[in-house]
């Protein structure tokens, strides 16, 4: 068996040195030869007939053989060693020798082969047929047969199996050091083909023997015999490869169907490596600007596409495009140390890898892009978009799990941080700028956080930060000083500095209750530290009573509902030269059958949270509309103040539900006045401006309460259609001892005359200060010093006693009748927000 090696300029120095020492071996053999014909006196007619028959009969085997590509190098399978042996089983060895050498260079040098590759295929045969001949001469081989073949038949097998197996050994490594290819990978390489191909050479060569000793003329049959060998060997080794290449194919093709793009990638660069026998491979894609490359099973660059290869010499690129030659992603190169043609086979084998390929490279994106999408949504469900913290649902699944799985870890503390005054910076500098101070105090708590804290943005202004892994529960405490004093330091907001005030409340891990209790107390300790004015406060069981009983009683919302226990007490507006009574305000109770009655700052956040809201506003609204309408019937036209939920004006319902109470009790519109707290909901949105216009223009009366106590008063005032101001408890109660609260009274009067404005003075308390609001120029008041809130019929009754004999007084005036012009303007209604009831 011949193999012929192609190699280019940059050979392997140990592929050069293995042919040089097999064409030295063979030089040898072939110089001892002609000194033996020339010695041995081999050079008759018929001896140089016998070598001229040899070197064509070698000459022929050499140039029948079997074709095989590995890489850039194409291999031949020959029949050379058949003549070799038949010629040294019937011609001298070293006439053989001589033969062997010269019919392997004619037959080599027709294709014109490089040197080096017909240099090794004719010293290799001729090493061969050396061999064979000393192994016969040792055996003691003689032709004609003069006796029985099986004493001559060890000799001729001995020798063709010595020929065979030297030929492996000299022809396989050559072959990897050539290739590249592993010497145990050919060696395994269709292994029972060539032993079934020696075994069927060897029957060829015996036969042919036996027809030379029989009758020389049958010798026409042996070349049709050969041929058939030939072209049967050539049919299965041919068939074998193809099963093989497509069975590889079908193994790469389903290699293919992950959805790792790089796993991709790098299985097909290996896969095409060992299925197209390339010297190296590479794959770019056009989307991404990168290409894989790989050669002998192994990636060797993954880097920007243009990359340059190592390897000069013939390069086949394919498109990666679907079968409907849509998607074209990249190219797909193969390339080869020298010129290779590929089959028909090996070319359908390519376009069909390609597009596996191309649908695996799509397929992976597809998948990356879903991924990349859900993490982006998994990110967002979990995440603030504003600041890039973590969410509410983040914070309680991460702490849930802290507390769950990791108690060896240490302590677990949550620290719960509220802004003071942020409405202000939204409401003077516009919620742009408040975005960016809450990007701002973000940054700063994430800086100032350790790298196991979870920082927390739970809504609005409020922030918390996950404490894990703390030695001792004292440690917190500390912990929570630096988070806030990283928000000490003045903010820059568009060249301001804007100076940040945060209250924080600090609670660690309960033995029971899980994150929500833990959030809850921290929540508590919070509202503790901004009603102690102090900066920081830590979670006090003590001090949790009234926390417990508000969570307590908002489980009962809903029977108290049902069994209608809340009802609603009036306090008395009056006017405050007269001492008549001009209106009154409905404040809601609730009646407990155990607690007793319960103050509206109790309940009224937890029904607002419960739901139970539109149940709860339409039934105080219906008990403030029967006192109203029982007032009127007992001679008493007084309007009622009930104060409005800021939810309630988000209901774009709400004004139909109003007046179709005011239906329902036969009462005009203008006999009820909606008090409004201002909150940040008044001031920003549409649909509040939609609500408060429809129950403006159907007559219901409004009122500002609270007014001078925020930071947008005079701005809402130029959106809200009002016709009443209230001044806040606060001033009256000041305006004796500070020039400040008076002034802020004095401008709150001039501005509801310049406005035409009715201004109410709550918390009128003394003699004093209801002179001194008067003098100020203020009409109306309300407070203890008229009445305290009253149930309905205990009222219509004091209206009805009157005071110095005057029926619907509650005051003596400060003036005798005749001595005063009262101001014009009539008073329609009034009331507290703080203890008042959300209307419907």
């Amino acid at each position: 068996m011949t193999k012929a090696i192609a190699r280019d300029n940059g050979t392997d120095r140990r592929l050069v040195l293995l042919v040089g020492l097999v064409v030295f071996a063979a030089a040898i053999a072939v110089l001892l030869s002609f000194r033996s014909v020339l010695l041995s006196g081999l050079t008759t007619p018929r001896d140089l007939a016998r070598a001229a028959a040899v070197t064509f009969l070698v000459a022929v085997g050499a140039t029948v053989n079997v074709r095989i590509r590995i890489r850039a190098t194409n291999h031949g399978v020959s029949w050379t060693e058949v003549a070799s042996v038949v010629g040294l089983a019937v011609a001298p060895v070293p006439w053989v020798i001589i033969a062997t050498g010269l019919g392997v260079g004619i037959a080599r040098a027709i294709p014109r082969l490089p040197a080096i590759k017909l240099a090794f295929g004719v010293a290799k045969d001729t090493m061969l047929a050396a061999v064979g001949g000393a192994v016969l001469i040792v055996a003691g081989w003689s032709w004609p047969w003069t006796g029985p073949i099986t004493r001559s038949l060890p000799a001729l097998a001995l020798a063709y199996l010595v020929v065979v197996v030297l030929d492996e050994l000299l022809t396989l490594p050559v072959i990897a050091l050539a290739t590249g290819t592993r010497l145990v990978h050919l060696f395994r390489e269709h292994v029972d083909l060539r032993v079934a191909s020696m075994v069927a050479r060897f029957v060829v060569i015996l036969s042919t023997l036996l027809i030379l000793r029989s009758n020389p003329s049958f010798l026409i049959v042996v070349p049709p015999l050969i041929l058939s060998l030939h072209l049967a060997y050539s049919s299965r080794v041919r068939n074998r490869a193809e099963r093989e290449a497509w069975q590889r194919l079908a193994r790469t093709t389903d290699a293919l169907n992950v959805v790792d793009l790089d796993q991709v990638l790098t299985t097909a660069v290996t896969q095409a490596t060992e299925l197209f026998s390339a010297d190296e491979v590479d794959i770019e894609l056009r989307e991404e600007g990168r290409v894989v490359r790989g050669a002998g099973g192994v990636i060797t660059l993954r880097g920007p596409a243009g990359t340059p290869s190592a390897i000069d010499g013939s390069v086949l690129t394919t498109r990666l495009e679907g079968h409907d030659q849509t998607a074209d992603i990249g190219v797909l190169r193969l390339r080869f140390a020298g010129p290779v043609e590929l089959s028909e086979r090996e070319q359908y084998t390519l376009r069909t890898f390609a597009s596996a390929l191309c649908t695996a490279v799509r397929n992976a994106q597809a998948y990356a892009e879903l991924a990349r999408i859900a993490d982006e949504h998994a990110y967002a469900a979990t995440h603030d978009a504003l600041t890039g913290l973590s969410n509410r649902r983040h914070l309680l699944d991460e702490g849930t799990e802290q507390l769950t799985n990791r108690h060896a870890d240490g302590v677990t503390a949550l620290v719960l941080i509220d802004l003071n005054h942020f409405k202000e910076v939204n409401d003077t500098l516009g919620h742009g700028a408040g975005d960016r101070v809450l990007t701002q105090v973000a940054d700063r708590l994430r800086g100032a956080a350790r790298p196991d804290d979870l920082v927390a943005r739970l809504g609005g202004d409020e922030f918390a930060v996950l404490l894990r892994g703390l030695p001792a529960p004292a440690i917190a405490a500390h912990r929570a000083e630096a988070l806030l004093a990283a928000l000490h330091e003045p903010l820059d907001l568009d060249g301001m500095r804007i100076s940040v005030e945060a209250s924080g409340g600090i609670a660690v891990a309960p033995a029971s209750g899980g994150m929500p209790e833990l959030l809850r107390r921290a929540d508590v300790a919070m509202y503790q530290a901004k009603r102690a004015g102090q900066r920081i406060a830590t979670y006090a069981p003590t001090r949790d009573t009234a926390d417990l009983g508000r969570l307590t009683l908002g489980g009962e919302l809903p029977r108290a509902v049902a069994d209608h226990e809340f009802t609603v007490n009036f306090q008395p507006i009056v006017d405050l030269g007269s001492g008549e009574v001009i209106g009154a305000e409905a404040l809601a109770r609730w009646h407990h059958p155990t607690h007793g009655m319960i103050d509206p700052l109790r309940f009224l956040e937890a029904v607002e949270r419960s739901g139970l809201l539109p149940a709860f506003a339409e039934a105080i609204l219906d008990q403030a509309l029967i006192a109203a309408g029982s007032w009127r019937d007992a001679g008493f036209d007084l309007p009622v103040s009930v104060n409005v939920s800021p939810r309630s004006l988000l209901d774009a319902r709400f004004p139909g539900a109003v007046l179709a109470r005011l239906r329902a009790h036969d009462l005009p519109p203008d006999r009820l006045v909606l008090e409004l707290t201002e909150t940040l909901t008044l001031s920003q949105l549409d649909v509040v401006d939609r609500v408060l216009s429809r129950l403006r223009d159907s007559g219901v009366r409004l009122a500002l309460d609270d007014f001078g106590t925020g930071y947008s008063s005079l701005s809402l005032l130029s959106r809200i259609p009002v016709h009443e101001l209230k001044i806040d408890r606060s001033f009256v109660t000041a305006m004796e001892s500070t020039a400040e609260a008076a002034a802020v009274i004095r401008s709150t009067l001039d501005l509801g005359r310049s406005l035409d404005l009715t201004v109410v003075a709550e918390g009128v308390e003394s003699e004093p200060q209801r002179r001194a609001l008067w003098e100020l120029g203020c009409a109306a008041g309300q407070g203890h010093l008229f009445a305290r809130p009253l149930p309905s019929g205990t009222l219509l009754a004091a209206l009805q006693r009157g005071a110095g004999g005057r029926p619907g007084a509650l005051a003596a005036p400060l003036h005798d009748a005749g001595a005063v012009i009262r101001l014009p303007g009539r008073r329609t209604g009034g009331g507290r927000n703080r203890t008042a009831t959300p209307a419907p």
